[in-house]
């Protein structure tokens, strides 16, 4: 018995923290989300009427199609890039230790300044990279501007950021054993065969990983969505739709429903890559 309560109270401090900061938090959610409160008013029971306005909302319908459409494509070009300069920086070359670096800073810079940076790179009058095309006689084009470019210009910024993910990468391909490539060169097996046989099964634990976290951060866009201004003509981002109605239009509760519909999406979206997993994931 003594024991007993000897482990609640090193338990206490935690226990605690789960009830204060996340359990009470999303019941108070729960609540907010059956209700009109316009923040600096006081909050009306309404029931579920925020849900059933949300799903007549366009903009909601288009800001879950917009992000829909850059995770689709986001996600596995973010994992092929991470993976690619991963399996690259593996090597045995000169200077690994700063291309590590290089490939990783955009991971630990200001979200906002990175916004910033990209908002003036892709800048159509004075941007560096309209400059650079102008330089090789290519008329650049409105990149933040023409609906045919805005969500290209994302996927750009997502892939220069994927750097982020080298590191699962490379300690995923330090843990593989080099007996198995011996192994796999005894059997004639080339670079592909290796690739393909030994590095990519021994590393999917790593790609279900990234493939989730990668889906939660995609559906979580916001930042530099909220800084350059939307995807343009297309609709905005969903966690940009989110914060407009808390902070722009004042509906806390309807907000509030938005969110626990993003959270049942990413709730489905991680048990059915969890489900499909048993299929394609190197159990070992």
């Amino acid at each position: 018995m003594n024991n007993k309560w000897t482990g609640l109270k090193f338990l206490s401090p935690w226990l605690a923290g789960i009830v204060i900061f996340i359990l009470f938090p999303m019941l108070f959610a729960a609540y907010i989300s059956l209700t009109d409160w316009p923040i600096l008013g006081k909050a009306e029971f309404i029931g579920f009427q925020n849900y059933v306005d949300i799903f007549k909302d366009e903009l909601f319908w288009q800001s879950l199609k917009v992000t829909v459409k850059f995770a689709a494509l986001a996600v596995p070009l973010g994992i092929l890039t991470a993976f690619s300069m991963a399996f690259l920086l593996n090597s045995k070359i000169k200077f690994v230790s700063f291309y590590r670096t290089i490939y990783y800073m955009p991971a630990v810079v200001s979200g906002v300044a990175v916004a910033v940076i990209w908002k003036w790179i892709l800048n159509p009058n004075y941007g560096i990279a309209n400059g650079v095309l102008g330089f090789v006689g290519i008329q650049g084009p409105n990149w933040l501007g023409d609906p045919n470019y805005v969500l290209p210009s994302y996927l750009l910024i997502a892939i220069w950021g994927a750097g982020g993910g080298i590191l699962t990468y490379l300690v995923g391909l330090k843990d593989i054993s080099t007996s198995l490539y011996e192994a796999a060169e005894i059997d004639g097996a080339g670079f592909w065969g290796k690739l393909f046989k030994v590095t990519i099964p021994l590393m999917t634990p790593i790609f279900y990983y990234n493939l989730i976290m990668g889906t939660i951060a995609a559906f979580r866009k916001f930042t530099d969505a909220y800084i350059i201004g939307g995807a343009g003509r297309e609709g905005d981002f969903f966690m940009v739709h989110l914060y407009n109605n808390a902070f722009t239009y004042y509906r806390m509760g309807y907000a509030t429903a938005l969110a626990w519909i993003l959270f049942v999406i990413l709730l489905g979206l991680t048990l059915f890559i969890n489900y499909t997993s048993k299929k394609w994931m190197h159990e070992g």
